[in-house]
Parts: C-alpha cells; structure tokens; sequence
C-alpha cells in the first residue's frame, strides 16, 4: 500500500500531466526513496531533448511545492 507522501506525489503529478500530454508526452511514478521522486517520460517527453534540465526542472518545482520531503527528481531512463 502507497504511504501518504507517495500518495500526494501521484496525485500532484496527474494534476501537471495534462501539460505533458498536450505536447504528446507523459509522465510515470516510479518510487520515492530518501526525498528523491524517480519518474520515467513517455512519449514525446522522453526523447525530448529538453527532458533533463526544463522538464525536470518543472517537475522538481511543482513536487517540492506540493510534496513535503521531495529534494529532488530524477529521470527513469
């Protein structure tokens, strides 16, 4: 079962993932370990080359705004 901050983290990414499908991407949890969130781009986000500074970095933001303990965001590859 998904503790709470995983919870908050699923559910602050479905909130931004409208912007990541409008432009033919998407975007994956996959775990939350030590603050780090770890998520795998779908699509057109995962071959973008903007992928690992400015969505990243978009994501990062809104995740540590909303997500109390997220240090940080890395990229599934």
């Amino acid at each position: 079962m998904k503790d709470d901050s995983e919870k908050l983290i699923i559910a602050t990414l479905d909130k931004i993932r409208h912007f990541m499908q409008r432009d033919g991407g998407d975007i994956e949890f996959i775990s939350f370990v030590d603050g780090i969130v770890t998520v795998k781009l779908h699509g057109a986000c995962q071959d973008c080359i903007y992928a690992d500074n400015d969505v990243k970095g978009f994501v990062e933001i809104i995740l540590q705004e909303e997500v109390p303990g997220v240090v940080e965001v890395k990229l599934h590859k």
